[in-house]
């Protein structure tokens, strides 16, 4: 692999543009390739020059270091191209290069090429120097936490103060430690050692203030802190202090990731100065990347250790504090092996992608070959088994949208693991995706295919149980899989899965995250799903499936939890926009739960009048489904994507795009407002030769489809807006509050 596509496969998706831009001083040098390749003169003597030095005097295989060193730099100095300036001010360096070889014809690509590449230099170590500085503060507020940690330890098991006092200091062992404090960890069979460790001071427990998540473990109320001036207001149980350890783990394995990045992120720049000025020694036949690349390497960027001996302190405290002691399960917890393709799971897809063509096509034939859709059962099974097997089409579907989805966002480097939250080396690549639809999808058509009998038993007048009972089987068996405690078929991702739905759930109570209202925002384009889920709680309930008939629709109760199962999805979400403003005071969160209270109105009343057909339904149903359809397509291309900007370099669209193409997202403008308004087909009653289920669910499965355009452009937009903030890591809360660190007014 080249050097350039594995920078870009190695550097930090959000901190892109601070890294070198490697390969504009590429194409540059190739510039310089091109014009130095045109203006040789014929009768150069470099060939002549190399063969010369064939019969030059043998230098020996054993020269020493010094002697070969001095001969080099008498050389070099005389033959040195330019001079490196470095310019201090305001705590930070500037480095400017002269170039000495003026006099030379196309010097002045030459010139503008060390221009460039001091300007990227400049760049990489002023983002860096800043970086430093930022961890630098935050592990001065970890040291802090880990100070009061071990006080509260200290109250907490009742540690007994029988040890030697004299040889604790003010400053309290608590702070991150060294390699020495782990490798002299107290034996706890020697007893005699036990004497000499000083106890660490209790004065911080006055000062601080315990998060009250800890304290007060309820999700609606407010995250505050409560005071604690007085050690009896401070609950010193061992609960408490299970959670502060948990959450202090979780803050020194997101910081030592921070600090890992930042050493990857030094690496691979003063690589890349190192690479790039070996392309412009090969190219102008100079020997100029010596003297630059020591210039690097005394930069800050190359020079500093910081970064180094924090991880070293970082490991030390985590294996000390966090493991036990145990070294190989404490660098395993903060560095977690990176997950590998594995061909099974290749083998696997492709065994059920057969499955399913296989068995799309024996359906499609015993169809044929039977006569089924002439045949009188026909309009029965539409109305009482087609919905039930719509359910997985629409589940297979939205999982394969999600698998392309995710397969284009690794394309274009979007990084949705950390957008979503996952925990790292645990999201789902699209291959595994991929496997549950198509193994979901063989299932249910084995199903479909097992329970196509169009004539029921003549001798008991009922159909056969045991083939009706499949589609209930099979959906009791994806719930059964889908909370299964057992570390099987992803686990990780399921309970990840089912918290996000809780807190959908239960939307008002917790403060709502990214994955939270992205979930939510999937539920509101699989409506008809969760109406196939109440025909299956009603379909099997009233026993309508032993004579395959629907008496659903006919009874009261179905048809005002027909309303209800419709509006859940935008009530969730309604509820996630009104806590968003209580928490953020943000405006655009009211717009926003305006939209979905518009389109509540416009699916209750495109729901009431498929239902009661009749003028003034259908005039209710027109009116607030054209304002909810004409909110949401300008929330969608506007907000969501951040498009139709008329002032952005790429005119109507905004100034950075992953996609180089941009046909493609006026494409996919277009078809979001054609998609927008497929429940036109609800309101116009449009003949489309086709029985109402079917029509239905085309209609669903297009709203599905719709969606999962959305949300490769919705990723893209809220990453570009992390790159543009430098935001890589997410922000991890601690469990105790200095009393310094709160506001005078509060």
């Amino acid at each position: 692999m080249k050097f350039g596509k594995e920078l870009a496969a190695q550097m930090v998706p959000e901190w892109q543009a601070a890294y070198m831009d490697y390969t504009s001083l590429k194409n540059f040098l190739k510039e310089i390739n091109r014009f130095k390749q045109k203006n040789r003169q014929p009768d150069t003597p470099t060939r002549l020059q190399r063969a010369l030095t064939l019969y030059r005097g043998f230098s020996g295989l054993i020269q020493r270091q010094h002697q070969r060193a001095s001969s080099f730099d008498d050389h070099d100095v005389e033959n040195q191209a330019i001079l490196v300036n470095s310019v201090r001010g305001n705590g930070s360096g500037k480095y400017e290069t002269a170039f000495l070889m003026v006099p030379e014809e196309g010097s002045e690509f030459e010139q503008e090429f060390f221009r460039k590449l001091d300007n990227e230099l400049n760049k990489v170590d002023k983002f860096y120097r800043s970086k430093v500085k930022e961890v630098v503060a935050e592990a001065e507020t970890l040291s802090k936490q880990m100070d009061a940690f071990i006080a509260f330890r200290i109250k907490a098991e009742k540690v007994e103060v029988k040890f030697d006092v004299s040889a604790s200091t003010d400053s309290g062992c608590a702070g991150m430690e060294s390699d020495n404090d782990v490798n002299q960890e107290i034996q706890e069979e020697n007893p005699e050692n036990v004497a000499t460790i000083g106890l660490a001071s209790q004065e911080v427990l006055y000062h601080v203030k315990l998060n009250q998540a800890i304290q007060v473990p309820f999700p609606a109320a407010k995250v505050n802190c409560v005071s604690v001036n007085k050690h009896t207001q401070m609950n010193f149980t061992k609960d408490n202090l299970k959670k502060i350890q948990r959450q202090l783990k979780l803050a020194f394995i997101e910081f030592y990731y921070k600090l890992r990045l930042l050493k990857n992120y030094s690496f691979l720049n003063v690589l890349a100065f190192s690479k790039i000025m070996k392309k412009y020694d090969k190219i102008t036949s100079r020997r100029a990347s010596k003297h630059y690349m020591r210039t690097v390497d005394d930069s800050y960027l190359g020079n500093s250790d910081e970064v180094t001996k924090l991880m070293e302190r970082v490991e030390a405290t985590f294996i000390k504090h966090f493991s036990n002691s145990n070294r190989n399960k404490g660098m395993n917890t903060l560095r977690p092996k990176s997950k590998k393709e594995r061909h099974s799971i290749s083998f696997c897809t492709g065994f059920f992608v057969g499955c399913t063509a296989a068995l799309t096509l024996a359906l499609i034939l015993i169809i044929r070959a039977r006569d089924i859709l002439n045949k009188e059962g026909r309009a029965q099974y539409m109305e009482s088994m087609f919905p039930l097997y719509s359910f997985f089409g629409f589940i297979v579907l939205h999982m394969l949208m999600y698998a392309g989805n995710i397969y284009f966002w690794r394309r274009y480097r979007i990084n949705y693991s950390f957008i979503f939250g996952f925990k790292q080396g645990t999201e789902l690549g699209f291959r595994e995706v991929f496997l549950l639809s198509f193994a979901l999808a063989t299932l249910a058509l084995t199903s479909v295919i097992s329970n196509l009998d169009m004539e029921m038993d003549p001798k008991t007048g009922d159909y056969k149980a045991l083939t009706e009972l499949l589609p209930l089987s099979l959906v009791m068996l994806v719930m059964i899989v889908l909370v299964c405690p057992f570390n099987i078929l992803y686990r990780s991702s399921r309970l990840f899965l089912l918290t996000t739905l809780f807190h959908c759930i239960c939307a008002p109570l917790y403060k709502v995250k990214f994955q939270d209202f992205f979930l939510a925002d999937q539920f509101t384009s699989e409506v008809q799903a969760f109406r196939s889920l109440e025909y299956y709680i009603c379909h099997y309930g009233w026993g309508d499936f032993k004579l395959r008939q629907n008496t659903c629709k006919t009874n009261d109760v179905f048809n005002t939890f027909y309303f209800i199962i419709a509006v859940i999805p935008y009530w969730s979400r309604l509820l996630q926009c009104v806590r968003r403003f209580y928490d953020e005071k943000d405006p655009m969160q009211g717009y926003n739960g305006l939209k979905y209270f518009l389109t509540i109105v416009a699916v209750c009343t495109r729901t009431a009048y498929s239902l009661d057909k009749g003028t003034s339904w259908k005039a209710s149903a027109w009116t607030f489904s054209a304002m909810a359809a004409l909110y949401c397509t300008y929330w969608d291309l506007v907000v969501d994507w951040g498009l139709l900007q008329r002032h952005s370099k790429n005119r109507w669209l905004r100034d950075k795009l992953l996609i180089r193409c941009k046909s493609v997202y006026f494409g996919a403008m277009v078809l979001n407002v054609l998609l927008r308004f497929a429940w036109l087909q609800t309101v116009l009653n449009l003949n489309l030769s086709l029985h109402r289920e079917t029509s239905t669910a085309i209609v669903a499965c297009l709203e599905i489809i719709r969606r999962g355009i959305w949300n490769f452009f919705r990723l893209e937009n809220e990453h570009l807006n992390n790159v543009g903030k430098f935001r890589a890591f997410k922000s991890v809360p601690l469990p105790f509050n200095y009393d310094e660190d709160e506001d005078p007014s509060d």
